[in-house]
């Protein structure tokens, strides 16, 4: 599948379709590429949904330098595939730091999406101790250091693929290390200032054994709460990245929900 570019105002954001149908795009965490949706998106197009994956602004074969990368930015960025690809609407699945981009996108254009999900969000900004910071410093200057990091978010299974995907994730990383401390800088205002805007449907899926949350239900549960209405679910025995470590079951609660956001 080739690669697409859009253009915005500081360079380009990449992305590529396959499928046909309802529209949904995918939109990576911090320091990952569209490529983790690799297990994903093949059971979604099998379902009659087309699917757009997003290279986030800074990371795989988008642009690697940016003046911010706010989620409200990220978010904009979604909005600019969205009319590229004929102006959906969408339905936007934003995982980790991409959780609060499709939140802003669904307030600033209500008109190009019609549903948010949010795989693994952060509800409030982590505050790690000081052993912990100086380790995320670090973590975030070194693409090798990412990728070890990377690693210990699959508590359990990883895909069999998954050391070819880390090592290809870790050289799109080279030089791109700002984009990845950029992701998670803290930012006002936060996505949780802006969820009670969203009037789409909204689902938070959440891994039951996340090791980013002390108590990943608890977690997902918060995170409905910032919304009017939300529904939040958990993937059993899945890690930070339910879709990838357990994509079928992550398809199972996405075409369920897209059948709702598109009408099918």
């Amino acid at each position: 599948m080739s690669v697409s570019q859009v253009q915005r105002d500081g360079g380009t954001i990449a992305y590529e379709v396959h499928g046909d149908g309802p529209l949904a795009v995918l939109s990576h965490g911090m320091g990952e590429n569209r490529r983790t949706f690799r297990h994903l998106i093949p059971l979604l197009v099998t379902a009659g949904y087309r699917v757009a994956s997003v290279d986030v602004r800074g990371h795989g074969d988008s642009s690697a330098h940016w003046p911010s990368y706010a989620p409200a930015e990220v978010g904009a960025d979604l909005l600019a595939v969205v009319r590229a690809l004929g102006g959906g609407p969408a339905t936007l699945v934003g995982s980790s730091s991409s959780a609060a981009a499709v939140v802003f996108a669904a307030v600033d254009a209500p008109e190009l999406v019609n549903g948010v999900v949010q795989l693994s969000p952060f509800v409030a900004q982590p505050r790690p101790n000081p052993v912990m910071r100086a380790a995320q410093a670090l973590v975030l200057r070194s693409p090798r250091l990412f990728g070890m990091f990377h690693k210990t978010l699959f508590p359990g299974d990883r895909p069999a693929d998954d050391a070819a995907y880390r090592k290809e994730m870790v050289a799109k990383l080279r030089g791109r290390m700002d984009a990845v401390r950029g992701v998670v800088e803290p930012v006002d205002p936060h996505w949780t200032a802006r969820a009670r805007e969203v009037r789409q449907p909204v689902l938070i899926l959440m891994g039951t054994k996340d090791p980013d949350f002390k108590d990943p239900g608890a977690e997902a549960r918060a995170a409905r709460r910032q919304f009017g209405t939300a529904e939040a679910r958990m993937i059993a025995d899945s890690g930070h990245y339910p879709h990838a470590d357990r994509p079928a079951e992550t398809a199972a609660q996405l075409v369920e929900f897209l059948a709702v956001t598109s009408g099918a």
